[in-house]
């Protein structure tokens, strides 16, 4: 087993493109606000999910055709796995949301980026590369901020369970998710592939929430426009983008910049006081990610067909 790929990339030839690090942060920062858009959203947390994809999968499939000037038709293999990958989302989705309005947006956001943990040790198995030290150093900081964010805002109690218990589940499920869709990307362009997932998780959200007796026709538009905007054509967008760059061990730790955006906002948008653990472990987990950035960049794995031109 190989440990000389660089802290930031997998082995290949192509130099990495200066902005995927800084999309694949943002990706983050945009999908950490998710959570308070679900809350203020007027229909179901699982119909919330489903306009989130719904509303957007006509925009996408514009972009995904404006981004290679027609319509690309991809092998049944590729497009196995984008239907599956977005049935796992869809999964998701309707346990996090569910979750979301039953604890903390800190708990809710750190649970359900319990992926962030996982997925790391999924793509050593997969992969059969072994982390450098200086990895191994950053996943040890990112493990240690994470359980201060959680030792500071979980509250064990009953009311907080059940909540945090889906958005571990989601966290477990969007672990399928991303192996899916990084494993995709290197065949198909970014919008393609978001489009295609897109378009396979909406029908499963609706019959969720459907079954679950919500109500899904929203009164004020808004918060479901935002959230479809902000986190699905923005945030999944620069995610799907990244994603194609970097090891899951690189993808896992960028998952944990989500938690501490979102105890912030739970902060200012519903007074869920952060405490000075909570601060302690966010700077833990910057340092964590300055760790996997200090190297410098000089491989990143073929396959990435279209680049920021024709992927964003």
């Amino acid at each position: 087993m190989s440990t000389s790929t660089g802290p930031l990339l997998r082995q290949g030839q192509a130099k990495l493109p200066v902005l995927a690090f800084p999309a694949l942060i943002a990706s983050n920062v945009l999908l950490a606000s998710g959570p308070w858009f679900v809350r203020v959203a007027d229909t179901g947390p699982i119909a919330t999910g489903f306009w989130r994809l719904a509303l957007a999968v006509p925009l996408l499939f514009i972009l995904a055709l404006a981004s290679t000037r027609g319509p690309v038709r991809p092998g049944r293999g590729a497009l196995v796995t984008v239907i599956v990958g977005g049935l796992f989302f869809a999964s998701d989705l309707a346990s996090w949301h569910l979750g979301i309005l039953q604890t903390k947006l800190a708990n809710a956001a750190l649970f359900g980026n319990s992926s962030s943990l996982i997925l790391p040790f999924a793509g050593i198995l997969i992969t059969r590369i072994w982390p450098t030290r200086l990895q191994w150093i950053a996943l040890a900081c990112a493990a240690a901020g994470a359980a201060m964010l959680m030792g500071s805002s979980y509250e064990l109690s009953g009311q907080n369970l059940v909540g945090d218990l889906l958005c571990l589940l989601a966290g477990v499920l969007y672990v399928f998710y991303l192996l899916s869709i990084q494993s995709v990307r290197r065949s198909l362009p970014t919008w393609w592939v978001l489009a295609l997932s897109s378009l396979a998780s909406a029908p499963l959200l609706l019959a969720y929430a459907w079954a679950a007796g919500e109500q899904i026709i929203p009164h004020n538009w808004g918060p479901v426009v935002a959230l479809m905007l902000t986190c699905q054509i923005l945030g999944q967008g620069l995610m799907v983008y990244a994603i194609a760059h970097f090891p899951p061990l690189i993808v896992g730790l960028a998952l944990l910049t989500q938690p501490a955006v979102a105890a912030l906002i739970g902060w200012l948008a519903f007074g869920e006081r952060l405490a000075t653990l909570d601060w302690i472990g966010a700077i833990i987990i910057a340092v964590a990610l300055v760790l996997i950035r200090v190297p410098t960049r000089d491989k990143a794995p073929q396959g990435d067909r279209d680049g920021l031109g024709e992927g964003l």
